[in-house]
């Protein structure tokens, strides 16, 4: 028995190795520019650019396939930020893609009215919703990015969106805009 134990040992050492060598040798670089991009853009994740998150809409940035004017939840606090982090001009928002909110919002579900379809969960895309089948859903709201699109799928209308409070832990130093400048400097 005391063999097998050290066979097994050596084994899972072997298969360390190997795969310690492997994630070196095999390593796959991230593109730096992307990294800058998607540290300005606002991770609401909701699509609204055309791709399915942040870090797509930062890679498509970064190569030259996305305008930058296409973010509404950054407004054009975050088109000028990456218009000063890639030295072009800054352009309006693009009315294409929605409009810019001046103040972030919180998704609320009227729990009295709603009836648990779970339209709104399978919308969600950052799972901030909590509920099940024919069970009333809830949202938490320290997940919820304020995307609004759990807002169109709801048959009986019991979603709406509130302007976020402003607490202890939803106070933010340095504003968002500081942090695109902190971001630029870096560059």
């Amino acid at each position: 028995m005391f063999e097998a134990i050290i066979a097994l040992a050596i084994l899972a050492l072997v298969f360390g190795l190997v795969l310690g060598f492997a994630a070196i040798r095999f390593k796959v670089e991230g593109d730096p520019l992307a990294d800058k991009i998607d540290a300005i853009l606002p991770q609401t994740q909701c699509g609204q650019c055309g791709f399915p998150g942040c870090r797509p809409y930062a890679e498509a940035i970064a190569k030259g396939e996305a305008d930058i004017n296409q973010c509404p939840p950054g407004g054009e606090a975050g088109v000028h930020a990456l218009a000063e982090l890639l030295g072009v001009d800054p352009k309006p928002l693009n009315p294409e893609n929605g409009e810019a909110k001046p103040e972030k919002t919180v998704a609320v579900i009227d729990e009295a009215t709603c009836i648990g379809c779970t339209l709104c969960i399978q919308a969600c895309p950052v799972d901030a919703i909590l509920g099940a089948a024919k069970q009333m859903h809830t949202i938490i709201e320290k997940e919820c990015t304020g995307c609004e699109l759990c807002v169109a799928p709801c048959p009986v209308d019991c979603i709406t969106m509130v302007p976020l409070k402003q607490s202890i832990d939803t106070w933010q130093w340095p504003s968002p805009e500081e942090q695109a400048k902190n971001a630029r400097k870096q560059a």
